[in-house]
């Protein structure tokens, strides 16, 4: 490993740093100084784009998620952890890692083909590999393996060729190769040293490489913040805006960083989130990195409607692919980017660009997005249960004055306004299977009829049903709306919190009640606006159509107005549950 001078670095960033950042230049040209540009101007690209790709690639794929002959359990990226396999053992894989049918412009033009604005990549993930030509490490991809070539200034290059966005991702903290990084438990061989001198000594001058040495970069995706001290993470942070200062990053660099975007992952929000920008990451099938026993390919039509359903609620969808060991994507992963493509061409305008749908309630039809025109609002219906003579009704209270099929505007529907709102009128057969979009052009800005909140009835009750349950899903499969059981279900990651908005009009005492099921006892945290309890919850049976109730505690709320409860699994204590709802109700004295 090449090292560099802990403090000889930490030299270098004083005098980085020190200067008036007026006086100071960048190191990276045709990059404007951060006094020059708002928040907003540096997001309108990214949330004009919509749609970005994801890259999650490394020597891990030689494995392609099996060890010894048996598959190992999570994505495929994880395999060095999940298996605990030796640093000493896992540096072998460099040796045979040749991706020789890899080519840069192929891999960008397919991402453009769908229909993908930008394109984020690993630059390092946790196993500690650097995929480019690292100078702080020689456990990289141009000097530990037979390839020689540095992936990411080939894809930059084309990025920037073909009018894509190009960005890093970076395991800041975790970094199982070096003696420093968080994460590796297993390998008693190592000498540790502390986190700082692994950030010092190999991040910090990595992610500098990244910055200054491939162009402009738009993205840098930071990932498990775990226990960094507040120094290094400010490091991060400073260097990062510093030598980019158009960058957008996420929310994972640490705690006092929510960066310029809230991340969801694997599964999106149920209503739009409250964060101005936010983005779904997702892979295109079960693992985010490549495994040969991974066929679990999302459909195209659930795609197509996945990256609609986060532009209706006014986010981005990052959706990932896995390149083989060879350099090459799955056939199953190229034929979904491409019919993509082919929906993205006749649909685009209703994507790129959009606003989330003005309505406080999402149609059981389809979705809505919506633009500003001459102060006017011009709204997309993205119709997928297209039935002739049937009504749309859209909680708006406007007068239309236009309604179209986007791709042929001489096709055109009957719309009128009554005191539900709007209802479009369909007429003839569906123009595409999956997703038709007709424009309906409003007289005015839409006006929203409004939706009831969740609060208290008139006994004082709330009801918390899961079909308004919104989600936080940090790692690996996360829970999800079941439509058949009509719960939240899927719930597997012990990172997924759940949580509902809600108003109180009465201060009191309140008892939780919640309606579950669950094969294996469980552990959850309840929080009412940060108050949290611990509830310990017993298996239900084997039957999870059966659903119990248990009490969840009792809290008191002595404001009234917005109020946040929270469910949580307790790490290490948690089996997957079902939620069908809770019910909060008063104590009476």
């Amino acid at each position: 490993m090449k090292k560099v001078g802990i403090y000889s670095i930490l030299l270098a960033l004083l005098l980085n740093f020190s200067c008036n950042q007026n006086e100071k230049k960048s190191e990276v040209s045709n990059v404007a100084s951060s006094n020059q540009i708002t928040d907003e101007e540096r997001m309108e690209w990214w949330q004009e784009a919509r749609f970005g790709m994801f890259i999650h690639w490394g020597i891990y794929t030689k494995l392609a998620g099996f060890y010894n002959g048996k598959a190992q359990p999570n994505s495929a990226e994880w395999i060095m952890n999940r298996a605990e396999i030796p640093i000493a053992e896992y540096e072998k894989l460099a040796e045979d890692f040749n991706p020789t049918q890899f080519n840069a412009k192929e891999f960008v033009g397919l991402a453009k083909e769908a229909g993908m604005k930008y394109m984020v990549i690993t630059a390092k993930h946790h196993d500690g590999f650097s995929m480019f030509h690292s100078k702080a490490s020689d456990y990289n991809i141009v000097d530990a393996t037979p390839f020689k070539r540095d992936i990411l200034k080939e894809l930059a290059k084309e990025c920037q060729e073909q009018g894509i966005k190009f960005g890093f991702y970076y395991s800041q903290a975790q970094d199982w190769h070096h003696p420093g990084g968080m994460g590796n438990h297993w390998d008693k061989s190592i000498k540790r040293v502390s986190s700082d001198e692994y950030v010092y000594e190999k991040a910090l001058p990595e992610v500098k490489q990244l910055l200054t040495e491939y162009g402009p970069i738009a993205i840098f995706w930071w990932d498990t913040p775990r226990k960094m001290t507040k120094s290094v993470v400010d490091s991060l942070h400073h260097i990062t805006t510093a030598l980019q200062p158009r960058i957008i990053t996420n929310d994972r660099l640490g705690d006092d960083y929510p960066g310029d975007h809230k991340t969801f992952e694997r599964n999106g929000p149920r209503y739009k989130p409250e964060a101005k920008y936010w983005e779904l990451c997702q892979p295109i099938s079960g693992s985010w990195g490549y495994r040969s026993d991974d066929d679990n390919f999302k459909s195209i039509p659930t795609l197509i409607r996945n990256l609609i359903d986060q532009a209706s609620k006014g986010g981005n969808y990052l959706l990932n692919v896995s390149p083989t060991h060879e350099g090459t994507l799955k056939q199953e992963a190229v034929e979904r980017l491409k019919a993509i493509g082919q929906w993205m061409d006749k649909n685009s305008k209703a994507i790129y660009g959009t606003q989330a749908s003005p309505t406080e309630t999402i149609p059981d039809w389809g979705r809505i997005t919506m633009k500003t025109e001459d102060n006017k609002g011009l709204l997309y219906l993205h119709v997928y249960d297209w039935k002739d003579g049937a009504s749309l009704p859209i909680r708006l209270n406007n007068q239309v004055e236009q309604c179209y099929l986007l791709t042929d505007e001489s096709r055109n529907f009957q719309a009128e306004t009554t005191a539900q709102g709007i209802n479009v009128k369909l007429t003839g057969d569906a123009p595409d299977s999956i997703a038709s979009v007709i424009v309906l052009k409003l007289k005015s800005m839409p006006n929203a009829l409004p939706i009831k909140p969740l609060g208290q009835d008139e006994n004082g009750v709330v009801v918390l049903p899961a079909y308004r349950a919104q989600y936080e899903n940090l790692q690996g499969p996360g829970a999800q709306y079941n439509e058949h059981l009509d719960c939240i279900g899927d719930w597997e990651s012990e990172t997924a919190r759940v949580y509902w908005n809600l108003e109180f009009n009465v201060p009191g005492t309140y008892q939780l009640v919640a309606h579950y099921s669950a094969k294996e006892a469980t552990e959850i945290s309840v929080s009412i606006n940060g108050a949290s309890k611990n509830i310990k919850i017993s298996a239900s049976g084997t039957n999870i159509k059966r659903f119990k109730k248990i009490e969840l505690g009792t809290f008191s709320i002595e404001k009234t107005g917005k109020q946040e409860v929270s469910i949580m699994p307790v790490a290490g204590k948690w089996n997957a549950l079902n939620l069908k709802e809770i019910k909060i109700q008063p104590i009476k004295n």
